[in-house]
């Protein structure tokens, strides 16, 4: 087992190679690492993105409420996103708007001062515009049943 590699280089090799996205925020939000799944995921290099603000992936109507969360977390070292999932929208290179879902990781120094945030992204588009999908059908059909008086009895949503 000794011939194995060491757990330093056994990590950088997840994060390098990873097809999830990897992407390290410092405290002011600026991008200090950018994997090979950020690359393919978003479309930028890591030599574009790599010191630019994390605005470059944020929709700008988001940006707001993005950057009042972001903000509370580096002076709060608290995040309800380490364990839960979020889904948000982003933004790639060529202007598509996608789905993304992340969670976070802080970042502290040893004396628990917050460094930064590392995120773990998947694209999710392809999902949410199939559930989407799914749920304009079932809207449609239920429309149809009630307009038929088959679904009188049913307990309605708009309660």
């Amino acid at each position: 087992m000794n011939d194995f590699p060491a757990h330093q280089w056994l990590c950088e090799k997840i994060v390098e190679q990873s097809s999830i996205a990897i992407i390290v925020g410092d405290r002011k939000g600026i991008m200090r690492l950018w994997n090979a799944g950020a690359e393919s995921i978003f479309g930028w290099s890591a030599e574009e993105a790599l010191g630019k603000s994390m605005d470059m992936i944020i929709p700008e109507k988001h940006r707001p409420r993005h950057w009042e969360g972001y903000d509370k977390v580096m002076g709060s070292g608290v995040t309800k996103y380490g364990r839960s999932v979020l889904a948000v929208p982003a933004l790639t290179k060529d202007g598509r708007r996608i789905s993304v879902e992340f969670n976070v990781v802080l970042l502290k120094d040893a004396n628990g001062q917050v460094l930064g945030i590392a995120a773990s992204l998947q694209d999710v588009t392809a999902r949410w515009e199939r559930d989407k999908a799914l749920r304009a059908r079932l809207s449609e059909a239920e429309a149809k049943l009630k307009q038929a008086g088959l679904l009188s009895g049913l307990p309605s949503e708009d309660k």
